[in-house]
């Protein structure tokens, strides 16, 4: 009986470990709520913002001096940088903002519109970016994702199996009762 119970146990936990990291996973791709999980991979921001780490950015009504913010990178849309707002510039009525990384030594070289930022960095979770990050690579899927599904599906099978078996023994006794 206590095999049972902790088996149970970790199979809960499986289920868990999938649901975080499927949602991640997706997280880390799509925004939910206006809130973006990406993950910091160059040391221009450290010592504030680790190397690896997971950065929680929500999108904000307005950025001030000293946030640090996501952006789109100019030239390549896919790519995001995390940098500090250092300047405001205010052009025909809209705010442009150059930034810098907290290591360099001088402001970034593109001023960055409103609509190029992605949020504003709310919460770090130093090295755990680098799990994320490994959740979006085949080994990660497979390891993290579909191996756990596997075993949680075996599970349920097994457990199918054996209300099969109950309901057919429970079955032939009532059978030889109204015999």
């Amino acid at each position: 009986m206590k095999t049972k119970n902790y088996w149970n146990i970790i199979t809960y936990i499986i289920y868990a470990i999938v649901i975080i990291f499927a949602i991640l996973a997706i997280s880390a791709k799509f925004s939910l709520f206006g809130i973006r999980l990406l993950v910091v991979k160059s040391g221009s921001m450290e010592p504030a913002i680790k190397t690896g780490s997971l950065v929680i950015d929500k999108k904000m009504p307005e950025y001030r001096l000293g946030d640090i913010i996501t952006f789109n990178d100019h030239e390549n849309q896919k790519e995001t940088t995390t940098h500090r707002i250092v300047d405001i510039d205010t052009q025909g009525g809209s705010n442009l903002f150059i930034t810098q990384g907290d290591t360099n030594n001088s402001p970034d070289s593109v001023k960055i519109t409103s609509d190029q930022i992605l949020g504003k960095v709310r919460f770090t979770i130093p090295y755990f970016g680098y799990v994320v990050a490994f959740t979006r690579t085949w080994p990660g899927v497979v390891i993290l994702i579909i191996i756990p599904a596997t075993i949680i599906i075996y599970d349920e099978i097994n457990n199918i199996k054996k209300e099969w078996a109950k309901r057919k023994a429970q079955k032939g006794k009532d059978d030889i009762e109204e015999s």
